[in-house]
């Protein structure tokens, strides 16, 4: 339980009290109420007259009851402990307090005991995506700014004496200042100078490259310096994507913009220094990707999606140095082919001009494996490799010869195959250094040469943690953690977890549990997409979840990607009151069945597709939640489709072919789509919505709010209009949440921190604005016929 009683000792260090009950004989509930009542009138009788020891010890007589004390916590950590809980007038915190409504003892949780501030869980990271200039000499990472926004700092490696910690930190230098939007994606030029990122404007994913010199000397005087900024992609409703730089070309970069159609993406050569641009290769309307090769840094592959079949071919041209005699063997040619229904596509070509490449395909087979091909004729050389029960995931090609070293693959949890011993021996020593052997190693980054890497640790129950790992010497040095708030809390693993769906169906799931051996109130945590997957790994959504006393289920439900073509078009016709939104009924049963969940307190909880599902939820299987959180979902698939982003358009058809005709078919989209079934919610509904959405348009969560606010159902409606598919700004998330936290304490009965209204968000609430301006519309009349 959190402390039931704080007292000041007048010099600066509290006392902080908490209860917990002992692995003892169970009491029963009517125990439980009349020890919890003898505890406050004790307090409330010893108040602060007594010492801490006479205290200590009438608690600890008491029945069924163990005793911790907690010696002088830091001051803020005391306000956060207060803040969250009502006190009675003598300063004694009252025994009607939500944190001690929780059904579940505090023996059994998880979590830490106290409530861990939502401004931890989900305010800013305090350092994360590091990553080596090629050189090895500097180091880019992200970092809040002064204004508490997520801007690009930069670490001299030579002159800083160690990488650890505030020592380190207080010699690193900001050279970005976006003050309103979190730059989330940060990369270096070859040149070891300039750093691209990107972003966008006010959530509308319309984003921006933009360059900026890293290592630019301030002027005399000036020690808050922020280098100028060059937007590399300008002009209004241009969004820029496919980005390719090359150590061998290291002034140019090559990007495609749909500046000269909204539809498409041409791609440029930048000059990213002096900022001239050229057109190098247009796009003829039908190509969604592109890739280079190389040693000519040429565009050298299209992939190309069929508007009318939804087939994806890949579109090969050869290098003119390589030609011999034939032109015609330098213009764009259909290489390899996949009807609807495949997965596949070209990852790189192979260090021999592009003559052969890397294929992944699922042509012959259910899973997509790793081919060596022949990019003029098509032929496949060599299978490196496959797995039976997933796709092929990322893949490691040594830079100048381009052979492989390494590939993962991830069913549950990521594996990997190596092909270059000495990366292999490099992975063991890694991760014999990982803080728990359960942690995940990866590679952020690496200088070029190799020496130098910034290795990842990823852990479940803990924040990330980063190092520098020396390759000549084998020498580690912690850098930094993602989060080091998290650190003093105790975190709950995830379980990756096998569910029977009701046909029988295997599927992948992930269970952060609330308590250790008992049931609780359950969040059905769905992915978006939907034709995505959720990972193991931590979850700040189910760490926060699972200390306000609520287990969380992820479901890879059928129709997510990375399990095969078979598994991902068993999703095709399904949603809704389909075999997609069965696999979450099917979840739900088995949490119950297995004891992890309590059957009456269960909440469906997502984004995009996932708010999707949830209302999906709420409408076609009522009787299984007790209420549902929608974040950015669809309500009606036939405006959803008709107001998705022109530069879409080619995707198009391959959504109606996996989600059903809703254009042709106008019963089958009222059959799917819950704004025609509001009829049938049982349970409250809490919404949040970005209004500059260019995939989910604020219509779709307008239609459905207002229709069950006038069917008299509940329903909470929160609008951002500074936010898109979901909330990037710290202020916004951290206002939804706490309005979440209530919401659910209010249904499912778990602990809540109280809530204020966060400075800095831009939360509006479009139905009481609705029932405001039909007031004032009554009082205008009334005033009106007065004055008549």
């Amino acid at each position: 339980w959190p402390p039931v009683a704080i007292f000041d000792s007048g010099n600066g260090t509290f006392t902080v009290f908490c209860l917990h009950f002992a692995p003892q004989p169970q009491p029963n509930t009517k125990s439980i109420e009349l020890t919890r009542n003898y505890i406050f009138f004790i307090l409330r009788v010893l108040a602060m007259q007594f010492s801490t020891a006479i205290l200590a010890s009438a608690l600890a007589a008491l029945p069924y009851l163990s005793f911790a004390f907690m010696p002088s916590p830091s001051k803020s950590h005391l306000a956060r402990l207060v803040h969250a809980q009502p006190q009675s007038k003598d300063g004694i915190i009252s025994s009607s307090s939500r944190p001690f409504s929780s059904s579940t003892l505090s023996s059994k949780r998880t979590t830490s005991e106290e409530l861990i501030p939502r401004e931890i869980l989900f305010g800013n990271p305090e350092n994360i995506s590091p990553l080596l200039s090629p050189d090895g000499k500097h180091l880019a990472y992200l970092a809040p700014s002064p204004d508490g926004v997520m801007n690009v700092w930069v670490r001299d490696l030579e002159q800083t004496t160690t990488n650890n910690g505030d020592d380190a930190k207080k010699y690193d230098r900001m050279i970005t200042n976006e003050p309103k939007r979190a730059i989330r994606s940060v990369a270096w030029a070859y040149d070891s100078q300039t750093i691209l990122f990107m972003n966008d404007f006010d959530g509308d994913e319309n984003f921006h490259l933009f360059a900026v010199d890293a290592l630019s000397p301030p002027p005399s005087g000036v020690d808050d310096y922020i280098p100028p900024v060059r937007d590399l992609t300008p002009g209004k409703d241009v969004k820029a994507q496919n980005i390719f730089t090359n150590y061998r070309y290291p002034d140019q970069i090559l990007v495609g913009t749909n500046e000269r159609d909204s539809k498409v993406f041409d791609m440029y050569r930048v000059f990213y220094k002096t900022g001239e641009k050229f057109l190098d290769t247009n796009n003829p309307g039908d190509v969604i990707g592109w890739k280079t090769e190389d040693e000519s840094f040429e565009i050298r592959a299209a992939t190309v999606r069929n508007s009318e079949d939804s087939s994806t071919t890949i579109r090969i041209r050869m290098s003119a140095d390589l030609v011999q005699g034939d032109d015609d063997d330098t213009e764009w040619k259909d290489v390899f082919h996949f009807p609807y229904g495949e997965e596949g596509g070209l990852l790189n070509f192979c260090a021999d001009g592009g003559k052969t490449g890397y294929l992944t395909s699922s042509l012959g087979r259910e899973t997509t494996a790793l081919l060596k091909v022949d990019c003029k004729t098509g032929e496949t050389l060599e299978e490196l490799y496959s797995n039976d029960m997933c796709n092929v995931g990322a893949v490691t090609l040594e830079k100048d010869t381009k052979e492989l070293r390494a590939l993962s693959y991830n069913y549950a949890r990521t594996e990997r195959v190596f092909f270059d011993k000495e990366l292999e021996k490099d992975h063991e020593f890694l991760q014999s250094k990982a803080p728990n052997p359960n942690a995940e190693v990866s590679i952020a980054s690496r200088s070029l040469d190799e020496t130098k890497w910034v290795v990842t640790y990823f852990q479940s129950d803990g924040p990330t943690e980063y190092v520098i790992y020396d390759k000549p010497t084998q020498t580690i040095t912690p850098l930094f953690v993602s989060k080091p708030a998290l650190l003093p809390y105790k975190l709950a693993p995830m379980e990756d977890v096998r569910i029977p769906a009701h046909d029988g169906l295997e599927l992948v799931a992930y269970l952060t549990r609330a308590t250790s051996d008992e049931p609780s109130p359950l969040i059905l945590l769905v992915h978006g997409g939907p034709w995505a997957r959720d990972y193991w790994g931590f979850n700040a959504q189910a760490q926060w979840f699972a200390n306000r006393g609520y287990s969380t289920l992820q479901v890879n439900y059928r129709g997510s990607t990375g399990y095969g073509k078979s598994f991902l078009h068993k999703g095709d016709k399904q949603w809704g009151v389909g075999d997609m939104q069965h696999d979450l009924t099917s979840a739900v049963k088995w949490a119950i069945e297995e004891g992890i969940a309590e059957e009456d307190k269960i909440c469906i909880y997502g984004g995009s597709y996932g708010g999707y599902a949830c209302l999906a939820g709420l409408t076609f299987t009522p009787d299984i939640y007790k209420c549902g959180v929608d974040i950015v979902g669809p309500s009606n698939i036939k405006t959803l489709l008709d107001s998705i982003p022109s530069y879409w358009s080619q995707l198009r058809n391959g959504m109606l072919l996996k989600i059903g005709d809703v254009d042709n078919d106008e019963e089958f989209n009222k059959k799917i789509s819950p704004l025609y079934h509001v009829d049938n919610i049982k349970a409250p509904l809490l919404i949040g919505q970005g209004a500059n959405d260019p995939r989910v348009k604020q219509a779709e969560a307008d239609q459905i709010a207002f229709s069950m606010q006038e069917k008299g159902i509940p329903v909470e409606y929160v609008l951002y209009p500074d936010e898109g598919h979901g909330f990037a700004r710290p202020e916004n998330r951290i206002d939804f949440n706490g309005r979440v936290e209530q919401f659910l304490a209010k249904h499912l009965g778990g602990r809540a921190e109280e809530f204020d209204e966060v400075e800095g968000s831009t939360a509006r609430f479009p139905l009481l604005e609705k029932e405001d301006a039909a007031e004032k519309v009554v009082e205008d009349s009334v005033e009106d016929a007065v004055a008549k």
